[in-house]
């Protein structure tokens, strides 16, 4: 069974997990413009990071990178990371678990 929801159920989270408890962990992140989120690791996790609206600054280890409305970008969630709102900002994260070879 499909399981459908609104970003705008999520309102009053900044970082709004979508869908509790299902893998991959999808989040929508809001944030206003001039905030930023603590650089951190994600280190089990690979991340794709979709801005739907907006533009963000997005630091990934030494690398920064300008993301905008439609543009979609995927790190490695060992590198350490710290996205910066330009402008007011909503983006929708997939975090999906590492998968290791045996």
């Amino acid at each position: 069974m499909a399981t459908k929801r609104t970003l705008a159920d999520l309102d009053g989270d900044p970082t709004a997990v979508v869908f509790p408890g299902a893998e991959p962990k999808t989040v929508r992140l809001t944030l206003d413009e001039g905030e930023r989120v603590a650089p951190h690791r994600h280190p089990d996790r690979q991340v794709v990071l979709a801005v739907l609206d907006g533009r963000l600054t997005l630091d990934v280890d030494d690398e920064t990178h300008t993301v905008e409305a439609g543009e979609t970008v995927r790190f490695d969630g060992r590198q350490e990371v710290s996205p910066f709102a330009e402008t007011d900002a909503t983006a929708l994260l997939v975090l999906a678990r590492r998968v290791t070879a045996d």
